[in-house]
Formats: structure tokens, C-alpha cells, sequence
């Protein structure tokens, strides 16, 4: 028996943001975002919106796809760069939110491989017999974290969620995972002020450093290298090769990240699940919102070996590889 997934979903807020409303914002054209991101919309929460609120709307759709009730979950693992607070733990509120009054719950902090960290952490509670159903969810409000005056930064991000529920499987499941980080990168992308670092003070407000900041091409760099070098380790892992794998379900963060990731492993495109483009980086939601599209649209059916990689601040990494079993 393998640990593997039984339920998906997702939900993104009503509101989209495009390139022409933030041209009327920053100095940025949409042609200019379009070729540098391959972003033409994003999705932002309203103000009264948080993590929490997003991430209990797509677990009750996974609940309910797994066909069972809040109270069969076990464990929620929440993985977000934008969580509600400090403490307590967003899967915590969660958990309240969706009446999962059985469940342990806890917050796992990757930022954008944030949901790969929590999917293998899931699998390792399911294939210890700890849990029978673990609900992991990937949520994120980054509107509230960007700096709307960063022309850089403030047209890469999105607001969304996404979840699965894993559970025991006969057939298929989560076949290998690798896990990687490298803390010598932890200042390339970052939101610098708003804990024991740096306390909320007027200085920090003021220098708007409660705002993500990024060194966008070191982190791209670092990106496409990772990207390759995960796939191509948990497809070994999995004594598979990548003719094998029929879709690669990357974290959306940037086309030109995929599209050069993607040629260096000579991957053809039409296999790699990209939707960026209405989204942009919703961070830890980004992975498992793009994988409840493909499986609901159809194009992803049981059998299918699929790699999800994920790659974000920390630095970190992190790679699955499923035998599709819904």
C-alpha cells in the first residue's frame, strides 16, 4: 500500500487583476509582463480575504471529491508564504473552518515548495499507518504582501488555494520524493520585517519592508538548474526514465523558468501544465491549483505518471512523482 491522493481541490478568488489595470498602477506595459512572465492575469482576495479563508474553501471541494466528511480527516498540513499569523497555525483555523474537529493540525513553511514539503510529509504520516486521511493544503493572499509600487515584483503574484486528501491506495500513489534546501540563499527572496529580525517598528513601515522583496535574476537562475536537477532525481529515484512520465506540473512562477527547464531536459511543452498566464505565482497554491485543473479538464487520467517540482525561497526544493490513482 502506498500513500496517495483520493480527493483534489481548488478555489481562487472572483477579482482579476490584469496587465492594463496595473499599467494604470506602475510604470509597466502589458506587452513588457506578457514576454518577461508570461502573466496576463492574476486573482486578488478582498481586504476582509485571508489564507484561511481560501484554503477552507478548496479543502471542503477535496473533502467532498474524496467522498468524505470533515470529520474523517485526520491531519491538516498547511503550507503558506502568506498565512494568517504568526501563530496559531493556519491549519489550525482551518481545521475550525471546515469542522474537521478530529484532525492534528500544523503549518509547514516553504514558501513556493511549500506544497511539495506538506504532500511529503503526508505521505510519510500514511505510509507510517499514524493517520489514515490527511487533508494538505496550499494557500496564499500575497496580495497583502506585495509592494504595489514595485514594478518587479507586483506583477508576478496571485491569490489562490488549493488541497488534496491522501489516504491509503492499492494501486498507483506517491511512487518517490526528494526534498532539497541551500540557507545561503535565504536573502534572495524574502519578506524581511514582521518577525523577531526585524519587529514591526515606524522604520520598517516606513522603508516598506513588510513587502516581498526578490533578486529576480539570481533566483532565475537558480530556478532553471533546480527544476532540471529535481526531475531528473526523483525520476531516477523511481527507476523511471522520463520518457515515462506522461505530464511535469511545475510550480507557476515564471514561463521563461519553464520554458527553459523544459528545454533542457528536452520535455515536450504540450506535457507540462502551465496556467500562470490567469494566475500568476500563487506560491504554495500554485502546484496543486494547476493539478485539480488538469484532473477535473480531463487531462490527467489514472495511470498517468506525473511530477510535481516545486522551487522557492529558502532556498528550497522539492520534487513528487504519482502514479495517478483517481
Amino acid at each position: 500500500m502506498r500513500a496517495g491522493i483520493i480527493g483534489i481541490g481548488s478555489y481562487v478568488p472572483d477579482k482579476v487583476i490584469s496587465n492594463f489595470d496595473l499599467e494604470k498602477i506602475v510604470d509597466t506595459s502589458n506587452d513588457w509582463i506578457v514576454e518577461r512572465t508570461g502573466i496576463s492575469n492574476r486573482r486578488k482576495a478582498d481586504y476582509n480575504i485571508c489564507s484561511s479563508d481560501l484554503g477552507a474553501e478548496a479543502a471542503k471541494y477535496a473533502i467532498k471529491d474524496a467522498d468524505l466528511k470533515p470529520e474523517d480527516i485526520d491531519l491538516i498540513i498547511s503550507a503558506s508564504s502568506s498565512p494568517d499569523r504568526i501563530f496559531p497555525a493556519t491549519a489550525c483555523i482551518i481545521q475550525k473552518k471546515i469542522g474537521a474537529k478530529n484532525a492534528a493540525a500544523l503549518d509547514i513553511q516553504a514558501a513556493c515548495s511549500g506544497f511539495i514539503y506538506a504532500l511529503t510529509t503526508a505521505t510519510q504520516y500514511i505510509m507510517t499507518g499514524q493517520y489514515k486521511n490527511v487533508l494538505v493544503v496550499g494557500s496564499e493572499v500575497l496580495s497583502k504582501l506585495t509592494d504595489w509600487e514595485d514594478r518587479n515584483t507586483c506583477v508576478l503574484f496571485g491569490d489562490g488555494a488549493g488541497a488534496v486528501v491522501l489516504s491509503g491506495v492499492e494501486d498507483g500513489g506517491v511512487l518517490a520524493s526528494i526534498l532539497g534546501a541551500d540557507g545561503d540563499g535565504s536573502e534572495l527572496l524574502e519578506l524581511p520585517a514582521g518577525g523577531t529580525k526585524e519587529p514591526a517598528s515606524f522604520d520598517t513601515i516606513e522603508n516598506r519592508r513588510h513587502y516581498i522583496k526578490m533578486e529576480g535574476n539570481e533566483v532565475f537562475k537558480f530556478a532553471v538548474r533546480i527544476f532540471e536537477d529535481c526531475t531528473k532525481k526523483v525520476i531516477e529515484k523511481s527507476n523511471l526514465s522520463l520518457e515515462d512520465i506522461d505530464y511535469i506540473i511545475p510550480h507557476q512562477a515564471n514561463i521563461r523558468i519553464i520554458e527553459a527547464a523544459i528545454k533542457r531536459l528536452k520535455f515536450p511543452r504540450e506535457r507540462v501544465v502551465i496556467n500562470l498566464d490567469k494566475y500568476g505565482n500563487m506560491s504554495s497554491a500554485s502546484i496543486p491549483v494547476a493539478l485539480d485543473e488538469a484532473f477535473h479538464s480531463g487531462k490527467i487520467k489514472k495511470g498517468h505518471k506525473i511530477v510535481l517540482v516545486g522551487f522557492g525561497a529558502g532556498l528550497t526544493w522539492g520534487a513528487n512523482l504519482i502514479d495517478w490513482s483517481l
